[in-house]
């Protein structure tokens, strides 16, 4: 029989024998010979990076084109999308049918389908794009404290604005072009369906600039509906009030008023009355008879954001707004004399009926609520 020399046992570290024994053969010519070297050689080699494979794109001329025009197509069929929704928007109608398309209603089925396909198409042509024809070489970024030192936070700068200019962005107009167009027609879908917050013809901006005040239209406290006699207005009242509109019978005629409708016109038609010493007015031009013995009406909304407001202070004539604390002077026309707000509260023209009541000479001459882009146009079509 043969004699095998049996395998060598582990060291006390696990490290098999043979490299327990070299180890410490190194080591103890290294204590001999201080120029011997104790590096210890790895028993796994690294392998490295392949060598680098170069895309068809990096060195084919008419395939960098191609993938080029690729790519703009896919973001100028994303318009396309993003402008058909809009069609599909305002082309098929969302009623009682609602199994046009495989069980869905059409205007379901063709909205999803275009913003979809929209999103899809500009996030496939951004990794084709990247894939393609942005630059293809490997990094290798080495670990590093968390807080970043100056020279590091240059260097990151230096590193986006590199890969801005590998990304070809700057020489690439047709992509650039095509992937704004893409970006930015998604903003269509965006506003068209916004529409849906103003059903019905709440989307008329001509409505901000009436109310539902009329000529005769009686004063009537707020919540309960009783009619106001300017006789019984003690001085220094203050009085929340609304249109008799909103409180419809038999006796006044108005129509009754449901939903959207009636939260609107609610909202708009509100009004303080203040009741004053006569001689403490100062009337603007034209506005000489639009009190009744020192009762004066003014809009309850805010001319800032449209809050209500309602905080009188007897003394000054002053009411606060509760929200932005503009204030606004009732004995000089309500104007502004502290505060954010910008225009003085509208004025409504009183009278009084044959009974006593306190009742509107017309409309508002002036939209009220808030500021918007067409309130100069309709100030002036309300004058004329």
């Amino acid at each position: 029989m043969t004699n095998q020399t049996p395998p060598p046992d582990n060291a006390d570290d696990g490290t098999p024998a043979e490299y327990a024994g070299s180890t410490a053969a190194t080591t103890s010519s290294a204590a001999i010979d201080p120029h011997v070297s104790t590096h210890r050689a790895e028993p796994i080699p690294d392998p490295g990076l392949p060598e680098h494979t170069w895309r068809p794109t990096d060195v084919d001329p008419r395939a960098e084109k191609r993938a080029e025009r690729q790519v703009a197509a896919m973001f100028g069929a994303a318009m396309l999308c993003s402008v058909l929704f809009v069609v599909a928007y305002f082309t098929f109608d969302i009623g009682d049918n609602w199994d046009t398309v495989a069980g869905l209603g059409a205007s379901t089925v063709t909205l999803g389908l275009t913003l979809g396909m929209a999103l899809l198409l500009i996030g496939i042509g951004i990794i084709h794009w990247a894939r393609k024809l942005m630059s293809d070489h490997e990094l290798v970024e080495m670990r590093h404290p968390a807080a970043s030192p100056p020279e590091d936070r240059e260097a990151t700068v230096a590193a986006l604005n590199a890969g801005l200019d590998e990304s070809g962005i700057g020489r690439r107009p047709l992509i650039r072009n095509t992937m704004i167009g893409a970006v930015g027609f998604l903003g269509l879908p965006a506003v068209v369906a916004l529409r849906d917050l103003a059903p019905g013809d709440v989307l008329d901006i001509d409505r901000l600039a009436h109310t539902i005040w009329e000529p005769g239209m009686r004063l009537v406290r707020d919540v309960v509906g009783t009619p106001i006699l300017a006789s019984e207005m003690e001085m220094g009242d203050l009085i929340n009030a609304a249109p008799e509109a909103l409180f419809p019978s038999e006796e006044n005629g108005y129509p009754e008023l449901h939903g959207v409708e009636e939260q609107v016109e609610k909202a708009k038609g509100a009004i303080i009355i203040v009741r004053m010493n006569p001689d403490d007015i100062t009337p603007a031009e034209g506005r000489e008879k639009w009190t009744v013995d020192g009762i004066i009406c003014y809009s309850k909304i805010c001319t800032h954001v449209g809050c209500p407001i309602s905080l009188y202070e007897r003394t000054t004539h002053h009411v606060l707004c509760p929200c932005h604390q503009s204030t606004f002077d009732l004995a000089d026309s309500a104007k502004v004399v502290f505060g954010p707000a910008a225009r003085p509260l509208p004025q409504l023209p009183l009278a009084v009926d044959e009974e006593g009541y306190l009742v509107a000479q017309s409309d508002f001459t002036e939209p009220i609520g808030a500021s918007y882009w067409e309130r100069e146009k309709h100030e002036q079509q309300l004058q004329d």
